[in-house]
């Protein structure tokens, strides 16, 4: 635990990905609360952000309102972190923890896990490529099979069996190729708390090794 109000230098980025139904909102929730409770400042932000002008043709896309190329709504996901990539640079730099659900790693395998021939792994990363790089990526690790099992599960477009088995594979694939980044996995089959509290022992052990003085580094290319 951190004593309460300590000025620590600049924040940490980190990022929870997984499949579909994996947990990583409530995860996210549970790590906001447990930071704030440890006297850190906190801010949460889930991707694709959909109360901007983009995010709102994004929203209709997943939804089923709309039908976009695949390259399109492809760098529609892209532009809308870079939207907000000066502000989460700013709070980092003003010591605010940033928690991010869903970064540009999902990104790059939702695209390219369509199978589309002219849109690969390396076609869909390159527009994320100067991002702001996260201290700590959480991959929370769930079968499809098991996702499917969760409420809710097939709301959406990419909800089905077949493409969560695709995007899981390529989840790997990304994560081998991220050099020099932190990435670390999390069973999320057990019980919510037995997660959190994974979650929240590696998050703990991340800030407290970020260098203060040091910048946030920039997402680089394979």
């Amino acid at each position: 635990m951190f004593a309460k109000g300590t000025r620590r230098g600049r924040g940490a980025l980190i990022v929870v990905e997984g499949l579909d139904r994996a947990g990583k909102s409530s995860q996210c929730e549970y790590l906001r609360n447990f930071l704030e409770e440890s006297g850190l400042s906190v801010k949460y932000i889930r991707f694709p952000d959909r109360t901007t002008s983009i995010g709102r043709l994004i929203d209709g896309y997943l939804r089923g309102q709309s039908q976009l190329d695949d390259h399109s709504i492809h760098l529609l996901f892209s532009a809308n972190r870079w939207e907000l990539a000066k502000s989460i640079e700013a709070d980092i730099a003003n010591g605010i923890n940033v928690i991010i659900d869903r970064y540009s790693y999902s990104g790059a395998v939702y695209s390219a896990a369509k199978a589309n021939p002219s849109l690969s792994l390396e076609w869909a990363w390159t527009p994320e490529i100067g991002l702001p790089q996260p201290d700590l990526c959480l991959f929370l690790s769930i079968s499809p099979e098991e996702a499917a099992k969760r409420g809710g599960f097939g709301g959406e477009r990419y909800e089905n069996e077949t493409m969560q088995s695709r995007v899981r594979d390529l989840f790997k694939t990304l994560f081998d190729l991220q050099r020099g980044s932190d990435i670390r996995t999390v069973d999320a089959g057990r019980s919510l708390e037995e997660v959190s509290q994974d979650v929240s022992n590696i998050v703990t052990e991340c800030i407290a090794r970020v260098d203060p003085a040091s910048s946030l580094g920039k997402l680089t290319s394979f």
